[in-house]
């Protein structure tokens, strides 16, 4: 039997486990201890922290594991690189990990590559940041540059707003550096793809539904997105340019875009699946279990990637605007709805949640399909309708 370590046990890594135990696979979840849903699903356990990697590692080898991978989540690529690299594994490396888990990496090496990217200046913590931003023009991001997501990120439209969000970053990260970069003013989207054996297999364009905050925070994703002929085939050509830039290879990556006069800016990428239902959409659009393939590539296998279906989907998640703690919850939609992927709540009433400002944050989701995007996404708003969710 195969034996696959996956990498956390949090919501967005439960259907890589239950796929992998449907698929025969002995399968090993990893993380720190706590209420973890996909600690029900693995065959083991292993509390480990995914970021100490010489833990993961020792465990990995005496386990003599087969493959080793994560879903929509940053924090473990590094370990996962490195593990792939000491055993011989299929998946990334640690050189293109490393990338994938440091913006300013990143930001070199698209600049190295000419990948079309924001302006930005690495700033340590204790320099004079105005001296260092100068050639800069607001607004501003700052960002820390060893997480995904939107911790530590802010829009900094003025100079008397710098250095609230300096603090807000320092709060976030392990680094003793930070990114600014100007903020690009565009129409933000994203893509998810699959890089095999050095040759892209999909370039999937996806809508996002925005929560504004501090900044935009993911709160949802649509597919088909549209763009002109041209735009798409530019929004292609950068991704694959920006995958070969960071040595992506044998991986799923989750790509954050901004389209500015036709173009494609990246904003960033991750050597992994995304969150926010993203590795549904891909599985829905094209006809295929994307996380039954993220699995046979980390095992070594090849897959095909077959991309002739089409179907229109939509997703978005369910949040609370408080803390506090939930005294109702129901999904009022009928059973039948040919139009409802999935209802899905993470928690139940009597559970504490928080007010919804970053992804983690969620209480659940909500995914349709349809024949169109528009009766995907009508399906979706209606759904949305018939759920109760009450916190006081």
């Amino acid at each position: 039997m195969k034996k696959l370590m996956v990498m956390g046990a949090g919501i967005y890594q439960v259907p890589l486990i239950k796929a992998a135990r449907e698929m025969g696979i002995y399968t090993i979840a990893v993380s720190i201890p706590g209420n973890y849903p996909g600690f029900g699903y693995a065959d083991e356990v292993l509390h480990i922290n995914t970021v100490d990697s010489e833990a993961v590692l020792k465990a990995a080898q005496e386990r003599q594991i087969d493959g080793i991978c994560t879903a929509g989540t940053d924090v473990a690529v590094m370990t996962i690189g490195r593990v792939n690299d000491a055993l011989g594994l299929s998946g990334i490396s640690y050189e293109a990990a490393k990338i994938a888990c440091d913006k300013v990496l990143m930001k070199q090496a698209y600049e190295a590559n000419g990948v079309r990217t924001a302006k930005y200046r690495k700033v340590y913590f204790n320099e004079d940041v105005n001296e260092k931003i100068k050639g800069l023009e607001y607004p501003l991001i700052v960002k820390i540059v060893d997480s995904s997501g939107s911790r530590g990120i802010t829009r900094v439209d003025s100079p008397d707003r710098l250095q609230a969000a300096i603090l807000n970053a320092q709060s976030f990260t392990r680094k003793d550096y930070y990114i600014v970069e100007e903020f690009i003013i565009g129409r933000e989207f994203g893509a998810q793809a699959f890089v095999m054996d050095g040759k892209v297999q999909f370039v999937l364009p996806h809508g996002d539904y925005i929560f504004l905050g501090s900044t935009g925070v993911p709160a949802g994703h649509f597919a088909p997105y549209a763009l002109s002929e041209e735009g798409e085939r530019d929004c292609i050509e950068t991704t694959e340019k920006a995958i070969r830039a960071m040595k992506l290879d044998n991986c799923a990556v989750n790509c954050d875009f901004i389209m500015r006069d036709g173009r494609t800016y990246v904003l960033e990428i991750g050597g992994r699946s995304g969150a926010t239902c993203l590795a549904e959409l891909v599985s829905i659009y094209y006809g295929y279990d994307y996380y039954r393939k993220i699995i046979q590539v980390a095992l070594g296998q090849k897959p095909d990637f077959p991309t002739d279906k089409a179907v229109p989907n939509a997703s978005k998640l369910l949040m609370s605007d408080r803390d506090g703690t939930i005294f109702s919850l129901a999904n009022r939609n009928p059973k039948d709805s040919e139009h409802i992927v999935e209802v899905k709540f993470d928690y139940t009433v009597g559970d504490t949640v928080k007010k919804f400002h970053v992804g983690p944050n969620r209480i659940g989701h909500v995914i349709t399909k349809g024949g169109t995007l528009a009766e995907a996404t009508a399906a979706l708003d209606k759904a949305l309708e018939h759920i109760e969710i009450g916190v006081s």
